[in-house]
């Protein structure tokens, strides 16, 4: 029986990153003058960009869309130094390694912003596996990149939790028929994540740390002591 696994999104979830895309999508939208509100670009982190460009610049021909993604991706990269762990995020890797169970990097992030990430969490020594862009055409909220996750780890859906931040997190993992967690710290309010099927809800790495043992990481790791 492969070991089970838990399958962590990274920005939001695991590092303080999801406003900084904000920004940098901010940047890049007034530089290829496309008008979009703060909120609505904070609504849309977390999607495949791609989406997130049509959802928020429909009217634009595809040469401003690559232009605008182009310029998100520099202006991201420059702000690369204020990339931190969210709070308790390391201590939850390692509880969640200590229990047995696989630790899954299941990010669409692009190589060179995972590559970042993988450093500010500085935790590859327990990551089984680990996903990003290059694996799918369309990541979030199509469920390609978490099966993909799920493949690597050699698991099925039923041996497996995902942990996310966005609502394209849970209704990607939905989708790929795996029950997800949800945190608060990528700025989703737990009702909003509740109502798309999240079904567990913590401020953050930290909450879902102290509460491990009657969270849905818990009740998996039992289940495999138990042989399932």
């Amino acid at each position: 029986m492969p070991t089970p696994a838990v399958l962590f999104d990274i920005d939001g979830t695991l590092v303080d990153s999801n406003y900084l895309h904000v920004h940098a999508w901010q940047r890049a939208f007034d530089e290829v003058d496309v008008d979009v509100e703060s909120w609505r670009i904070h609504r849309g982190i977390g999607m495949d960009g791609s989406s997130l460009l049509k959802e928020l610049a429909p009217d634009s021909d595809d040469e401003v869309k690559e232009r605008a993604k182009d310029l998100h991706s520099r202006f991201y990269l420059e702000t690369a130094r204020l990339l931190k762990p969210l709070p308790g995020t390391r201590r939850l890797l390692d509880l969640v390694n200590a229990t047995g169970l696989q630790v899954v990097l299941a990010t669409s992030a692009p190589e060179d912003e995972l590559e970042l990430l993988r450093k500010v969490l500085d935790q590859d020594e327990i990551v089984s596996a680990v996903t990003s862009s290059e694996d799918v055409e369309t990541a979030k909220p199509q469920p390609d990149i978490v099966e993909v996750a799920l493949r690597r780890a050699g698991v099925d859906a039923r041996q497996a939790v995902f942990v996310g931040d966005s609502v394209w997190d849970v209704q990607a993992a939905a989708r790929a028929g795996v029950e997800c967690i949800g945190v608060e710290s990528g700025g989703v309010d737990v009702l909003r994540l509740q109502s798309e099927g999240a079904v567990a809800v913590y401020r953050n790495p930290r909450d879902l740390a102290d509460h491990l043992e009657d969270s849905p990481i818990g009740h998996l790791a039992a289940r495999s002591s138990d042989g399932w």
